[in-house]
């Protein structure tokens, strides 16, 4: 991937920091994007290669995030490949969801990734390459338990890149969907948690409950994922679009 140049969102951290460090390590620029640059200036610091950016920025500021991206592209060039990696809304069952909780997740998913797509597509379109990759989840498979609003917005995510997929495949680009499953991250320690505070169960006992909902009887690590990720970015790829790819060990319960 030479000469390719990556945007990660939510690089600071756990599936978006693996993908960075897997990009990086087959030869793409990295812009390195998420919320906290103290956390990201460690994770550029140590990717292999040169030229690579961190970026400092709130994905729901749309506007400003626009503004800034305009100037990284003016000065390292066109974005080839697009990662949509943004931690999911908050647990809970839909019934019980406010308002604010889907305005919020649909903002900072769909909005947001529709919103940098049309800003790189022109380059992605002159270089005759790209590829829009969204990290999402099995959910939009089979709706998740307790995960009401989240399961709600990545499914909007799902169809929307399906439908992308379609306009922009004539130009060399491809819109696919990585679904990881039960994957070792803050995230899903922060699911156990409240799933043994809901229980009256220790985390170590609630962990074991949920290895053994995976056929693999284990968690996955972000490089797991990660590694799917890089594969749909490649060259390799370039004939599979608008596809959902579950990267969980089994336990999807349907094709």
């Amino acid at each position: 991937m030479n000469n390719r140049t990556a945007l990660v969102c939510g690089a600071s951290q756990g599936i978006g920091e693996a993908v960075a460090h897997e990009l990086a390590g087959l030869g793409c620029r990295v812009v390195a994007m998420a919320r906290s640059l103290d956390k990201l200036e460690k994770v550029v610091a140590a990717l292999p290669g040169q030229g690579h950016v961190a970026l400092a920025h709130d994905i729901a500021d749309r506007n400003g995030l626009t503004q800034r991206l305009t100037q990284i592209i003016e000065n390292v060039g066109p974005i080839h490949i697009l990662i949509n990696n943004t931690g999911g809304p908050k647990p809970g069952p839909i019934s019980e969801a406010e308002e604010e909780t889907f305005v919020n997740g649909f903002a900072n998913h769909v909005l947001a990734a529709s919103a940098l797509t049309r800003l790189f597509l022109p380059g992605m379109r002159q270089a005759g390459y790209g590829r829009i990759i969204n990290v999402i989840s099995t959910s939009v498979k089979i709706p998740i338990p307790n995960l009401g609003v989240s399961n709600t917005i990545r499914g909007a995510m799902a169809n929307w890149a399906k439908t992308l997929a379609s306009e922009v495949a004539a130009d060399g680009i491809t819109v696919n969907n990585v679904l990881p499953g039960l994957t070792a991250t803050p995230r899903l320690a922060n699911l156990i948690q409240a799933a043994a505070t809901r229980q009256g169960k220790s985390v170590d006992e609630m962990t074991e409950i949920w290895k053994q909902m995976v056929p693999a009887r284990r968690f996955a690590k972000p490089e797991e994922t990660a590694a799917a990720v890089a594969f749909l970015a490649s060259s390799a790829a370039a004939y599979i679009n608008g596809i959902n790819l579950p990267v969980d060990g089994g336990r999807t319960g349907c094709l």
